[in-house]
């Protein structure tokens, strides 16, 4: 009886220890899986990639009338007429990109004087493969004060991810805020929201 007992706990756990491999395996191969955003979040979605936003932290999706012609979607938060967060995507940003690290290297050049990079490093995305392969870079600046964002000199922090989608199109997604108005958790929910088409 004890022996039975034994036989079918190791096959229980065998058979538990596959399901647990597959499972894994699944997440971990080239698949066309979409990644999903936290509870409250919302999407924006284009041609080459969806991306969360933190709409229950009052960031809200900037209709195509109103946001550069650069930015293929953008969803900003507001207070008091100051834009004090805004998550950008913008796709074919330059030309002769062919993988990630190309791409990061041109969106890298564009986030300007005055900031300093804190963190660079390779990530995989939802989506297909060899598309997935990304660069995200985490940095911090102060803003300008121009265009109705902060005062000039106030801390901030942002992060892109850049890549190429399966078409060949380069794409960069940005978030920057306030600099303590989004955590690290956020900033890795937001990279870890983006499904590359």
């Amino acid at each position: 009886m004890t022996r039975r007992l034994h036989a079918g706990r190791r096959a229980a756990a065998t058979a538990l220890g596959l399901s647990l491999l597959l499972a894994l395996a699944g997440c971990g191969g080239d698949t066309d899986g979409k990644a999903s955003a936290p509870e409250g979040w919302s999407t924006l979605d284009t041609g080459s990639l969806s991306v969360g936003y933190p709409k229950d932290q009052g960031y809200a999706e900037q209709p195509a009338a109103e946001r550069s012609r650069s930015n293929a979607a953008v969803a900003v938060k507001v207070e008091d007429g100051i834009r004090t967060g805004m998550v950008s995507v913008q796709l074919n940003f330059a030309t002769g990109v062919s993988d990630a690290a190309e791409a990061a290297a041109a969106a890298g050049a564009g986030i300007g004087l005055g900031s300093t990079r804190k963190a660079t490093k390779d990530v995989r995305l939802a989506g297909p493969s060899p598309a997935r392969d990304a660069r995200r870079i985490d940095y911090d600046f102060t803003a300008d004060g121009k265009d109705d964002t902060p005062n000039r000199g106030t801390p901030m922090t942002g992060v892109l991810v850049a890549g190429v989608d399966s078409g060949g199109v380069p794409f960069v997604v940005r978030l920057n805020a306030v600099e303590g108005a989004v955590d690290g958790e956020d900033l890795d929910a937001f990279v870890g929201s983006i499904t590359v088409k």
